[in-house]
């Protein structure tokens, strides 16, 4: 998997940015381009034909100037006028033409990248978003994407139509008189000069200027989300400190972005400006000893005054067109991160599994594996069978989180996950649902390995509640309803809120349809997990992993709670991570967790007559329990 610097400190570190091609990066959007192609290109000649419209008006200048004014001719003088009138409107009707052919197209296309873009993080593995900040994310999404419009809007086209239009006119100016011409053409090596260094130097400032962005829109966002804690801690004076510093960052990027501008715009506006002088100069000599006319020299000057913007737009649309090749390559850093693979997962593990150490282990597991975890014997239900897991991020040498892991959870049953703080239950309930994929061994449900399942297949067998609660800015029973099939109803959503002893929602403004903010933050933690619960038993699922799901809760609400559950897990397959004796003993077994390895199995009362570190982890809960009845 492709990776990137989550800070504009670590962007610094990476390949220098004129070792990268503007060129190649803003041809990866060729496949967006490429069904409105027809209408850019349309709208590119509409341009370049407005342009070369406004080039036709120093040659009827000249026409007025060296005929009727010369012959002192007052008809002609309007004809004339008219003709300019005519030109004028014609270049303005052709201009408002173009930006109407691209409007809609471009519109068109940033949405499509955006969509794209909002897809494939869903497909990301959640190793990507545990590396990657939000705000970065964000930022690709919304500020890279209005450049990338942008560019192709403006910088794109007029790269193309200022070029000929230059082109144009220096030929007619050179076919008006070719020594006047040359004076003209003094400039153009020190002026590509300039743009060539510019280039260079922008493209480094312009990504810094990007990933700080991307910094403080984490920041802000992380402010946001997190109010409660600062205003709690009062953390208001250290939060806004950081913000400052970061907004100092940017703005300081942003001056030097300033600087390179002013430096090449006062470069192709000084060097131009000193050849038209001398032009002027030169032709008003020739003027007087009568080798050039009059009109001559006006449509001369002209021309010369009318590629004036074309010239001095270079050093513009040289900084966008940077801009955007930086946000091209944010964006794809985005876009190349490999998806979720059902077909590596799958391969990784054919047949059978290699340990860390070169071994071979099979994927079966025999008797003695039974014995060990107390597993009956057949492949029903959920089973671990030598599961190994480390992070993908982590050295080759490390420590595996979970080690070994052998665990038959039988169909029916309810097995309690119990251990200590960091001893990896959260991970292994990850696994379940391949929100993680194992490291070696394999998962089956019901006999069928995990990953042979497509994983919208397994995830509509399997229903998961996190011990972090995550409500979505939406209404109370769309949250809940997010864990059944769409063809679930009032009556299912009535019956999980009753199981969860969510009850609560219908004394809220607008009942179920009330919405519940940002990450469900105007509720209590308390009515937050049982949202939770309730999305997790929602949809009648045959498997079912709970990661802590009562540890909000006060202990009248959890006895009731658990009554109701009690009945859920019933009629599932089921993995609870608990910490309180009451959670536990809603399971049929308990299996320990311990260092990454499952180190005993059995019931709540065997446990506490066999294993010391169980019944010391009980008995430390049993007594905090008793401190909070108190």
């Amino acid at each position: 998997m492709s990776s990137t610097p989550a800070s504009a400190e670590e962007a610094d570190e990476t390949e220098p940015a004129e070792s990268r091609s503007a060129v190649r990066m803003l041809l990866r959007l060729w496949p967006y381009v490429r069904p409105v192609r027809g209408r850019l290109l349309t709208a590119a000649l509409v341009a370049v034909a407005a342009s070369c419209t406004g080039l036709v008006i120093p040659l009827v200048l000249k026409w007025i100037v060296d005929g009727p004014v010369a012959d002192r001719s007052t008809g002609g003088v309007w004809l004339g006028a008219l003709y300019l009138l005519l030109l004028g409107v014609t270049e303005a009707v052709l201009f408002g033409l173009r930006r109407w052919l691209v409007a809609r197209p471009l519109a068109g296309v940033e949405a499509a990248m955006r969509a794209d873009l909002y897809r494939h993080l869903q497909r990301l593995p959640i190793a990507f978003h545990d590396r990657w900040p939000s705000g970065q994310l964000l930022s690709r999404g919304t500020t890279d994407l209005m450049l990338l419009r942008m560019f192709l809007a403006f910088p794109l086209t007029f790269l193309l139509v200022n070029s000929v239009t230059i082109l144009v006119g220096v030929l007619i100016m050179l076919a008006q008189e070719w020594t006047l011409g040359l004076v003209l053409l003094a400039p153009a090596a020190p002026v590509m000069i300039v743009c060539w260094l510019f280039e260079k130097r922008y493209s480094q400032v312009a990504r810094r200027a990007q990933d700080q962005v991307g910094d403080l829109t984490t920041l802000v966002e992380e402010s946001v989300l997190g109010i409660r804690i600062i205003k709690g801690f009062g953390r208001h004076r250290s939060q806004a400190l950081a913000f400052r510093d970061l907004s100092r960052k940017l703005r300081g990027t942003e001056l030097a972005k300033a600087r390179l501008l002013a430096g090449i715009f006062a470069a192709i506006t000084t060097l131009p400006e000193l050849a038209i002088g001398a032009a002027l100069v030169l032709g008003t000599v020739q003027v007087a000893d009568g080798s050039l006319s009059t009109g001559t020299l006006v449509a001369f000057l002209s021309t010369a005054l009318a590629l004036r913007w074309p010239v001095e737009s270079i050093g513009f649309l040289l900084a966008m067109s940077q801009e955007a090749a930086t946000a091209t390559e944010r964006y794809f850093e985005v876009m190349d991160a490999e998806p979720e693979s059902e077909e590596a997962a799958a391969a990784s593990r054919p047949g059978s599994s290699p340990t860390t150490d070169g071994t071979d282990v099979g994927v079966t597991v025999g008797a003695d594996a039974d014995a060990d975890t107390g597993g009956g014997a057949g492949p029903g239900g959920l089973r671990f069978e030598r599961v190994r897991f480390r992070y993908p991020d982590a050295p080759p040498d490390s420590v595996p989180v979970l080690d070994g892991i052998d665990l038959h959870i039988q169909p029916g049953e309810t097995m309690a996950l119990v251990g200590s703080t960091g001893s990896g239950k959260t991970t292994l309930t990850a696994l379940v649902p391949r929100l993680h994929e194992v490291t070696s061994g394999r998962i089956t449900l019901d006999g069928v390995d995990i990953t042979g399942m497509p994983r919208e297949e397994l995830r509509a067998l399997v229903a998961v509640a996190f011990e972090e609660p995550t409500l979505f800015s939406a209404g109370v029973g769309e949250n809940v309803l997010m864990g059944a099939a769409d063809t679930a109803d009032e009556a299912d959503l009535s019956r999980a809120l009753a199981v969860a002893q969510a009850d609560f929602v219908h004394a809220l403004p607008h009942g179920t349809d009330t919405q519940v903010g940002e990450q469900g933050l105007s509720l209590s933690g308390g009515q937050r997990q049982r949202l939770a619960l309730s999305r997790a038993v929602v949809g009648s699922p045959r498997f079912l992993v709970l990661d802590d799901p009562l540890s909000a809760l006060d202990v009248h609400t959890e006895a009731l709670v658990e009554a109701a559950l009690r009945r859920v897990l019933a009629g599932t397959t089921a993995l609870v991570v608990a910490h309180r004796p009451s959670t536990v003993l809603l399971a049929d077994r308990v299996a320990l967790l311990s260092g990454g390895r499952v180190t005993a199995v059995g019931t709540h009362h065997e446990l506490l007559r066999t294993s010391a570190e169980y019944a010391w982890l009980m008995s430390g809960r049993t007594e905090t329990t008793e401190r909070e009845n108190r």
